[in-house]
């Protein structure tokens, strides 16, 4: 599902951290351009446009947002239902009419219908599937599954395909692919107003699958809080690049991971099965849907998974309220063997950890696609009553 580019046209901040928090909740991945007024070059999809302080000024307002926005779709806020004033705004050139507040329900159904009038009026611009991966804990194996996923979105489908590394100081993106990046996310962040074409082909470096790599800072303060903005302005102008985008975001939750969520298409929650990696987890999914990140866009990995299993895979999916995606093998031989040579996985012949990031990259690719059965879960040496006594 390609992202859709939301505006907020309000002048009370209250109202618009709360229709930014409903245009981000909802199963539509939705970039939100955080002023006041449209910004030159950027298209928007959806326009939410306040107009309880002065609706009968507001009108030209629309008329002007028209003009500049053909194919958006323009939301009206007002404190009634007045007939007349939904007339009005209609002839201005909205297309839906919502009274404050809007019930969340009527409000999506909104926003469905503007990106299936998206996908078929404008369904020729270039957009990105984007997939961030974050773990239950470090060291869950988040970058060797996001590597992985990189390099076979790039193998399998020959499209654009990049990795993006969010992880401050310690990002492992260009070591596990085994390249020396001269430019990194920094750059980018701090260039925003130059970085067409040509400059981000001068910040990424091309691996020999086809993926091409941004790679993380060597800065430990940052990305930091102050760049949740800047990292969400980036995803927006990569998605005009590129049709994959792969992001690690490691196991931390601060605003640039928020910001990777919601422009996510999918989250992948990467989990061990072990009780601490399965009580983060847990927590994490909470906290994702505390944020408004739609729960419905959430994928959970297993990640060194073999038997006997501490906790069976269906303990796990109980314990989380969440079904378990893909199950990936415990293989640390291959997989540190392909760290150490900076070659992926897909590029060192047969392993049966490498067959299964085919299996899964294909689901990505394809996700109508019938998904491989569960291992068998076995009675592991933590059962139901471990896992209730730790919630």
């Amino acid at each position: 599902m390609a992202q859709l580019v939301g505006l907020i046209v309000s002048d009370e901040d209250e109202f618009r951290k709360q229709v930014g928090r409903l245009l981000r909740s909802g199963p539509v991945p939705i970039s939100v351009i955080d002023e006041r007024g449209p910004r030159e070059g950027t298209p928007t999809d959806v326009v939410i446009v306040d107009i309880r302080a002065d609706a009968s000024s507001a009108m030209a307002g629309i008329e002007r947002l028209r003009a500049a926005s053909p194919g958006a779709g323009i939301f009206v806020v007002a404190l009634t239902g007045d007939p007349d004033l939904i007339l009005q705004s209609m002839r201005a050139g909205a297309n839906e009419f919502f009274v404050w507040p809007p019930a969340e329900d009527v409000f999506q159904g909104a926003i469905r219908r503007t990106a299936a009038r998206r996908e078929t009026t404008q369904g020729a611009r270039a957009t990105a599937t984007t997939l961030v991966f974050f773990g239950a804990k470090g060291g869950a194996g988040t970058t060797t599954v996001a590597v992985n996923c990189g390099v076979e979105l790039a193998r399998l489908s020959k499209k654009a395909t990049v990795i993006v590394d969010l992880k401050s100081g310690l990002g492992e993106v260009a070591l596990f692919l085994g390249v020396r990046p001269r430019y990194t996310l920094l750059d980018g962040i701090d260039n925003l107003h130059r970085l067409d074409r040509e400059f981000l082909r001068e910040l990424v470096v091309k691996h020999k699958s086809g993926l091409e790599i941004l790679a993380g800072s060597d800065q430990f303060d940052r990305p930091g809080a102050s760049d949740g903005g800047a990292i969400e302005e980036l995803l927006r102008l990569l998605a005009r690049q590129y049709e994959y985008i792969v992001v690690d975001a490691g196991s931390q939750i601060n605003s640039c991971t928020v910001a990777a969520l919601y422009a996510a298409d999918m989250m992948f929650l990467v989990a061990n099965p072990d009780v601490p990696s399965v009580r983060n987890a847990q927590r994490l999914l909470d906290r994702v849907r505390q944020l408004g990140a739609c729960g419905e866009r959430v994928r959970v990995l297993l990640n060194r998974a073999a038997e006997p299993y501490p906790i069976p895979p269906k303990q796990i999916e109980n314990a989380l309220g969440h079904p378990i995606h893909h199950t990936f093998p415990s293989d640390y031989k291959t997989v540190s063997a392909a760290l150490n040579s900076g070659v992926p996985l897909a590029l060192m012949g047969n392993s049966d950890i490498a067959a299964q990031f085919d299996s899964f990259t294909r689901r990505v690719l394809d996700p109508g696609g019938e998904a491989p059965p569960l291992p068998t879960a076995k009675r592991g040496l933590l059962g139901l009553e471990k896992l209730a006594s730790i919630w």
